[in-house]
């Protein structure tokens, strides 16, 4: 339990639950941390905007150049830039990990990344940040697939959102997911107000 402390203190301080564990703590005390947690105010329009980039990133466990990256692409996109956004970031190999059931939770899903146990296309991955694009495919590696992680993943032991989202195809059994195409923001699991984030880096 002691481990999942740091993601409860982050989960209340940015008003969302960060990982299953942490929303029953979240539950009890829905306010930020510390002694005044209950009577802060937000008050400058800066420091919503502010929270708002912050529980973006942390939904996506990224770096704060990572976001900004993501942002510069997201801006040479046709439409609206907060929706580019979340998209371009729902198309790392991690967060689709995630999505697929393949994972409990966003670091969980980096690390079976980071430690060589995905595939694309037949290609080991290693990079959480590698863009997947529609009619890839995704595996788990075969030497990986009798690890416990796995083995839970397999009989759905991470299915905590209860939906795949629509624009993936997922075989839990086979251990493998399909990008069918470009996710749309109105189907992305991701509780943010993504037009405050472009006003924070349009500012």
């Amino acid at each position: 339990m002691n481990q999942s402390r740091p993601k409860v203190k982050k989960s209340r301080a940015l008003g969302i639950a960060l990982t299953p564990k942490a929303v029953k703590y979240f539950e009890a005390r829905p306010y930020p941390p510390g002694e005044h947690g209950r009577g802060r105010k937000q008050n400058s329009d800066y420091k919503v905007r502010l929270l708002e980039k912050q529980r973006l990133r942390a939904q996506y466990d990224i770096s704060e150049r990572q976001l900004a990256r993501a942002y510069d692409r997201a801006r040479k996109v046709t439409g609206k830039t907060g929706e580019a956004l979340i998209v371009e970031l729902e198309r790392r190999l991690d967060a689709l990990v995630l999505r697929s059931g393949l994972a409990r939770t966003i670091y969980q899903a980096r690390q079976m990344v980071v430690h060589g146990h995905i595939e694309v296309n037949g290609r080991k991955v290693d990079k959480p940040s590698f863009r997947v694009s529609p009619d890839d495919v995704v595996m788990v590696r075969e030497r990986s697939r009798e690890k416990h992680p796995f083995q839970v993943a397999r009989e759905g032991g991470y299915d905590t959102e209860g939906e795949t989202p629509r624009y993936l195809q997922v075989n839990l059994k086979a251990l493998a997911f399909r990008l069918d195409r470009e996710p749309n923001r109105k189907e992305i699991p991701v509780i943010c107000d993504e037009q405050l984030v472009v006003e924070y880096y349009a500012r």
